[in-house]
């Protein structure tokens, strides 16, 4: 894990100190989440990793991603165990022992190694930021600083728990339209392959003139049984470029505003995001870090980079002085209702649980349009299945009638 070394200000004079990160925006987080600013930082050296961590990355690359149901159970557990009193290091190392997935159980295994050599929990997670999210480390550094890590674990685990609870509906209103548009897909190229062709031949034996909607049918059937290969590589090469193009800067930016501008779907997703954002920004706002640092944790927290940009464009604007309420408007991202929320909780000083009030409002907003989602879909399945039918119906069995209207008058 690399080092840094920095200079800042906090409300008892300017620190100087060394802090173990990924990268130079991480320590400064960390360093905003305790309260100081940092004025200065630089990389002094890399740690080289220990073998236990060398295998465990080459490990990753064959095992299963570490889920939301870990980290659920891991916040669970921690929340007991240090409830209990019991020691930390003890507390991981009888977690790691008794962890089902393998991966985290070399994970949790590391970071009892690095507890036991002196570091701290946080700077020990910092070394897995594709485990422990950005926003779970500073979290857990205000738990360590102010001695309430139980009950930060305990705002994870519901934190974790009501995520993966919005994407367990997503995934269900989702599946049944996802499964129509498949067998949609297998349906077609089964016609083109093996049923079309069938009656292209048939069509040939007549010799007789055949409608223009036949012969596109015919024509992309030659295509399908001829160049299927070409097709497949088309299909792969067009997957492959979509991704790059997904995976870079601009192309992520531009993807994942198209996503929250799609009909029917597009105002769930953006919903669902405003809840995660809400919630998250509750969660961190309750656990003590600072207005600024908490708007970048919680736009790290987010899987939609437009997003993001307009969470980094909020807090930039409070840097200026702005009010949350100002930069939430100027935002245009929030409902009337919500931003009437926000005022209130800026003036009462209740900001925190009338935000976790306004994510419980879009998660509800949500639900709803979810258990209506398929109702919407449904309609424009249909329209699918049946155009299909209908090119079906002109193609193949128009010229059967009109050869049979040839055979019946000879």
């Amino acid at each position: 894990m690399p080092q840094f070394k920095y200079a800042g200000k906090s409300s008892s004079g300017t620190l100087n100190g060394t802090i173990e990160a990924a990268s130079e925006n991480a320590a400064a987080q960390i360093l905003l989440s305790r309260n100081i600013v940092p004025l200065s930082i630089t990389k002094t050296k890399a740690e080289t990793s220990s073998a236990s961590a060398n295998n465990l990355h080459i490990s990753n690359l064959f095992e299963e991603k570490i889920g939301l149901d870990e980290m659920i159970i891991f916040s669970r557990q921690m929340y007991s165990l240090l409830k209990a009193g019991i020691p930390i290091i003890r507390a991981i190392k009888g977690l790691s022992e008794n962890a089902s997935h393998k991966r985290f159980q070399a994970v949790l295994k590391d970071i009892v190694e690095q507890l036991e050599q002196g570091r701290s929990l946080s700077s020990a997670m910092t070394k897995y930021e594709s485990i422990f999210t950005r926003l779970t480390i500073s979290v857990v550094v205000v738990g360590e600083n102010t001695g309430k890590l139980d009950d930060v674990f305990l705002q994870l685990a519901i934190y974790f728990e009501r995520e993966q609870e919005t994407r367990k509906r997503l995934k269900s209103a989702l599946r049944y339209p996802s499964f129509v548009m498949i067998a949609l897909v297998i349906a077609l190229f089964i016609l083109n392959l093996f049923v079309i062709p069938v009656f292209s031949q048939m069509f040939e034996r007549f010799n007789s003139e055949l409608p223009l909607m036949t012969r596109v049918l015919i024509g992309t059937s030659n295509f399908f049984v001829n160049y299927w290969w070409l097709l497949l590589f088309l299909i792969a090469g067009g997957i492959f470029a979509t991704k790059q193009y997904v995976n870079s800067t601009n192309g992520r930016l531009k993807w994942d505003r198209f996503k929250l501008k799609l009909p029917v779907v597009g105002s769930i997703i953006e919903r669902s995001l405003l809840s995660r954002y809400s919630r998250s920004f509750s969660m961190i706002l309750k656990s003590g870090v600072p207005l600024t640092a908490g708007l970048s944790l919680t736009a790290d927290a987010m899987d939609n980079a437009h997003m993001q940009m307009q969470i980094k464009e909020m807090r930039q604007g409070i840097e200026k002085g702005e009010s949350l309420l100002r930069v939430s408007k100027n935002s245009e991202l929030f409902s009337t209702l919500v931003l009437q929320m926000i005022a209130v909780g800026e003036e009462t000083g209740r900001l925190e649980s009338l935000l976790e009030e306004s994510a419980d409002y879009y998660e509800r907003e949500v639900d709803f349009d979810l258990k209506s989602l398929t109702a919407k879909i449904e309609p424009i399945l249909i329209g699918f299945v049946a155009v299909m039918v209908l090119i079906l119906a002109l193609g193949i069995f128009t010229p059967m009638w009109d050869m049979m209207s040839v055979v019946k008058g000879g």
